[in-house]
C-alpha cells in the first residue's frame, strides 16, 4: 500500500460547527493518522497520513465537512512526518 501525508488548510465556516471532532471520527473510520486544529485566522488545519485511497476519501470529506460547515476552500500541501493515531491539537 502506498502511504501519503498531506497538510490541509480548510477555510469557510469551519469553526464552531464540530469540524474537528467530526474529522477525528472520520479519520478513525478510515484508519488515518495525524491531527487537526483550529487556526487563529478562523481556518482549520489538518495533517492526514495513511493509504493513498483512504487519504483521498478524507480530502473529499474535508471539502464538505460536517453538516453545519460551509467550506469555501481547501488547499493541500505535501507534508512529512510520522504520526500515531489521529487527534485534535490546541489552536495555533
Amino acid at each position: 500500500m502506498v502511504e501519503v501525508t498531506y497538510r490541509l488548510e480548510i477555510r469557510g465556516l469551519v469553526q464552531g460547527v464540530y469540524y474537528r471532532g467530526s474529522m477525528v471520527s472520520q479519520a478513525e473510520v478510515l484508519g488515518l493518522r495525524g491531527w487537526v486544529r483550529n487556526r487563529l485566522d478562523g481556518s482549520v488545519e489538518a495533517v492526514v497520513q495513511g493509504g493513498a485511497h483512504e487519504v483521498s476519501r478524507m480530502v473529499e470529506w474535508a471539502r464538505r465537512g460536517p453538516s453545519h460547515a460551509a467550506v469555501a476552500s481547501l488547499d493541500i500541501f505535501p507534508y512529512e512526518g510520522d504520526f500515531v493515531g489521529f487527534h485534535q491539537r490546541e489552536s495555533a
